[in-house]
């Protein structure tokens, strides 16, 4: 069963929010919503597993971020 799209309208500010959520820099807006609601529907149920869930996030994030950095400013050593 082929899966069906659709287009919304977001603000470029909600989508570089968006952008500043992604893991990995492949990862896809749709990716990115899943993994909100999945969050948000674990912290309701066990706050201390959602914490952890967002904190591995952000450091996943913060790596992705200093490895973009170090590949864009390579030294010239």
């Amino acid at each position: 069963m082929k899966i069906q799209r659709t287009t919304i309208k977001i603000s470029k500010e909600i989508k570089e929010r968006l952008d500043n959520l992604k893991e990995h820099e492949r990862e896809t807006y749709e990716q990115v919503i899943k993994k909100i609601l999945h969050i948000l529907n674990l912290v309701r149920k066990n706050p201390l597993l959602g914490n952890k869930m967002l904190v591995d996030i952000d450091k996943a994030i913060k790596r992705r971020k200093a490895y973009n950095k170090i590949n864009r400013n390579p030294s010239n050593d």
